[in-house]
Formats: C-alpha cells, structure tokens, sequence
C-alpha cells in the first residue's frame, strides 16, 4: 500500500534532498537518484499547493456586504 502523500512530509524530504546534493560527497548513481527523488516531490508538492489554492475562498466586501471569491481573483476591491 501506498503512503499517504503529507506535503509537510514532502518538503522535510526535499530539504534533505538537497542537503545531501549539496555536500557533493554522494556517488553519480545516488545523486541521480536523489535528484530524480526531489524532482518528483517538487512535482507532487506544486500540484498540492495549485489544488490548495483553488480550494481557497477570500470574504471579500461588497456593496452588499461580504461576498466569496475565488482566490487569485483579480477583481476584488
């Protein structure tokens, strides 16, 4: 069975990730790995963060009083 994906999870990991890139002292094989590793985290990380934000709703004031939007909405006032 899968683990269930944990986006706070997911950038602990990646920090490893690059902690261990960093020092330079991992063979080609496992930095490739690493790397490979830390490219598929970022990918699932950037798609929990674009459904976070569609999910998102901003009270917004109107001349009618509070109203929902959408998040990134450009024309709230």
């Amino acid at each position: 069975m899968a683990k269930k994906f944990v986006f706070e999870e997911a950038i602990a990991r990646l920090e490893e990730i690059v902690s261990l890139l960093e020092k330079g002292d991992a063979p080609l094989d496992k930095s490739l790995e690493l790397f490979t590793e830390g490219s598929g985290l970022i990918k699932k990380c950037g798609d929990a963060l674009e459904n976070a934000e569609q999910k998102v709703r901003l009270l917004v004031q109107t001349e009618n009083g509070p109203e929902e939007t959408d998040f990134g909405n450009e024309d709230r006032q």
